[in-house]
């Protein structure tokens, strides 16, 4: 029986609008009734998520961050910071890539230094909380990763990901390509994978309980890390051969139809 869904957002449960599905209350009154926790599980900000699920505070985990932020039902369970010093450095990269922009991240705020439209359109759907500040040295809480937004190309894989590869080379990082938009650079033990780990031995899940669903290379890990693992039809093809079972699109409602079905046949 499936007792905990891990499920990404942008791609995969929310529709090409950034909207929740529609059925979405209804399947986690269904989740709960059978005793099933639901986990959004994306690169985005804990407040950010916050946004689509207030209502849920109490009664989600969120996997936020790409994986270095979890929060149990409103309590912080992990966390994986990097060093200031490292994080200056990326930002400093990402000041040689035309029209890069940073965001460094920390647990209670994102921090940027430049406002461009085109740029906050893009930003404030990840990073709900953030401030504008003046500079980077000013920030004085730890530092959870660093996003970089490629907003002139819209081509992240090409013109950030393989500048900044560079920064695992001292095993400390990881870089990840989050969308084509984005990349996120954080500690390189840290993933969604290892994430449900966490989660899984907090709550005694085993990973045969558990169910994923991931449309992009920052989702590969979590694929590998349940028993029932989803990829979204409009998933790269990556991601395709590392889930076991696929889902319609995000835009046809995928997520909830697949988990009507195995709620359906008593799987959850």
């Amino acid at each position: 029986m499936i007792k905990l869904i891990f499920s990404d957002m942008d791609g995969t449960l929310l529709d090409d609008d950034g909207n929740l599905p529609d059925g979405f209350d209804d399947i986690i009154r269904q989740l709960h009734e059978r005793g099933a926790m639901f986990a959004p599980a994306s690169g985005r900000q804990y407040h950010a998520l916050l946004r689509h699920f207030v209502k849920y505070e109490k009664d989600f985990v969120f996997v936020a961050e790409n994986g270095t932020y979890i929060i149990d039902r409103g309590k912080e369970i992990f966390s994986a910071t990097i060093p200031k010093s490292d994080a200056m450095k990326l930002v400093a990269e990402s000041r040689n890539v035309d029209g890069a922009y940073p965001v460094v991240c920390g647990k209670n705020y994102a921090y940027v230094t430049e406002r461009n439209d085109a740029f906050f359109s893009e930003m404030e759907r990840y990073y709900t909380r953030y401030k504008l500040v003046d500079s980077f040295d000013e920030i004085d809480e730890g530092i959870i990763k660093v996003a970089v937004c490629d907003v002139r190309y819209a081509d992240a894989e090409h013109t950030l990901y393989p500048k900044f590869l560079k920064y695992q080379e001292s095993g400390a990082l990881r870089v990840v390509l989050s969308s084509n938009y984005w990349i996120d650079v954080m500690d390189a033990k840290s993933n969604k994978g290892t994430a449900v780990k966490l989660v899984q031995e907090r709550l005694h899940v085993s990973p045969e309980e558990c169910a994923a669903f991931g449309d992009y290379l920052n989702d590969l890990e979590m694929m590998g890390a349940v028993g029932y693992s989803f990829a979204m039809q409009n998933a790269l093809p990556d991601v395709k051969r590392a889930a076991r079972f696929t889902a319609r699109s995000n835009a046809d409602n995928g997520v909830i139809e697949k988990l009507q079905e195995l709620l359906d046949k008593q799987l959850i």
